[in-house]
């Protein structure tokens, strides 16, 4: 898989955790791509060490799949995000 379809699936998967979340996230085009490529990320590790049993990045399965991984860690990052700034506001 080339960059080209990791910056688009990343794109993809951070609209999509957008959406999917409730609130007012701010950020416009890239803070949705970046969201989605560390989403990819933190996804894959952990859909490895989970039905793997290994500590990898190394991403395996259709761009389906990858995809849903993606969405699953960018929306963990954005709850993240939104505790860490919603305890920082009170």
């Amino acid at each position: 898989m080339t960059i080209l379809f990791y910056l688009v699936l990343g794109l993809i998967a951070g609209a999509l955790a957008k959406l999917i979340l409730p609130g007012k996230q701010g950020g416009g085009i890239i803070a949705t791509l970046v969201l989605g490529v560390l989403g990819a990320l933190v996804g894959g590790l952990l859909g490895n060490l989970i039905f793997q049993g290994e500590f990898s990045l190394e991403l395996s399965g259709s761009w389906f799949w990858s995809l849903i991984t993606a969405v699953v860690g960018s929306l963990i990052l954005l709850l993240i995000y939104g505790a860490v700034t919603g305890r920082r506001k009170a």
